[in-house]
């Protein structure tokens, strides 16, 4: 066996059911195929997994989004990772492109769990040795692990797609914490920054109050990490649109688009919205006329191959 066979013998690729259509794609830009692994559901619910090559001593990677339905990907997420542990595996890396339960990252009210310091816990018991993702919903969550977090930024291949618009921009931040996301996009775009000023007075609504910054006649770019019901994003665009915004448009990482958001998203200001694959479409979103996909593959592609060859990661932050 020559060196470029042992190299392939040693990387290992394998997907659950969350979202096989970007493992296809990342394991397609690597060159390795998929790893057969069999991840079905027992008639009573119980789901089975089984890895169906050998992985011993190998560096496996698990791709698997812990988006809708999350509880049903984080526990086969999990019990991929404990067959691999118990498999031997050399070292498993956890690619979660989605990090679900990443809201309740903190007490807000007495008497509530942190869910996602408790689904770091998960993943660390059940076998993962580090995790992949992208844009976490707050970065201190790489803190709730005792092992190595490499959190990449779909602003990467985003920008790409935002520094093709012909329009002067302004980049929005729908409410104060996302500044710094913003910022950061406005700095690579040399566009201005404005805030939208929030009021939620529940979880999963939200009203837009105002707007701090210049938006007039411009192309006004709201960006977040999510889009979950699109209360926020509907209301930000109806508030930009009244500050005189010349036309709006969102550019968001994860397309959670659960309830009536694209109804919503039908219905809005907005003449696209920008979102990553790290969560699958619905039917129902593909067929959106304003919704537009932007692959982060190539990008998880780069990390994973900078993984198994020992060498760094950091270079895809900037």
């Amino acid at each position: 066996m020559n060196a470029i066979e042992r190299q392939h013998d040693q990387l290992k690729i394998i997907t659950g059911n969350s979202n096989p259509k970007l493992a296809e794609a990342i394991a397609e830009s690597l060159g390795y195929p998929l790893t057969p692994t069999i991840a079905k559901s027992f008639s009573d619910g119980e789901i089975r997994v089984e890895i169906g090559a050998n992985v011993r001593g190998a560096d496996v990677f698990v791709i698997q989004s812990t988006c809708a339905p999350v509880n049903n990907n984080l526990i086969e997420l999990c019990l991929m990772l404990d067959a691999l542990k118990r498999a031997s595996a050399k070292r498993i890396t956890a690619v979660v492109p989605y990090y679900g339960y990443a809201r309740q990252d903190r007490k807000v009210v007495p008497r509530v769990p942190i869910s996602a310091k408790m689904v770091a816990d998960f993943l660390s018991v059940a076998g993962a040795n580090r995790l992949l993702t992208v844009d976490l919903h707050a970065g201190q969550i790489q803190g709730f692990f005792n092992l190595p977090v490499d959190n990449l930024y779909a602003s990467k291949v985003l920008l790409e797609y935002l520094n093709n618009i012909d329009q002067e921009m302004v980049i929005i931040s729908p409410d104060a914490g996302g500044t710094e996301r913003a910022r950061a996009y406005a700095k690579r775009l040399n566009a201005r920054l404005a805030i939208v000023d929030k009021r939620r007075d529940a979880p999963n609504q939200a009203q837009a109050m105002n707007i701090i910054g210049d938006v007039e006649d411009k192309c006004a770019v709201v960006v977040d990490d999510m889009i979950d019901t699109g209360g926020t994003m509907v209301a930000a665009g109806e508030a930009l649109f009244d500050r005189g915004a010349r036309s709006v448009m969102a550019c968001v990482t994860h397309p959670v688009l659960s309830g009536p958001a694209i109804e919503r998203i039908e219905g809005s200001k907005f003449s696209k919205v920008i979102v990553a694959d790290t969560i699958p479409l619905s039917q129902e979103a593909a067929s959106c006329s304003k919704i537009e996909v932007i692959s982060v593959a190539k990008l998880l592609a780069e990390a994973i191959h900078n993984i198994h060859q020992e060498s760094s990661v950091s270079v895809l932050f900037s």
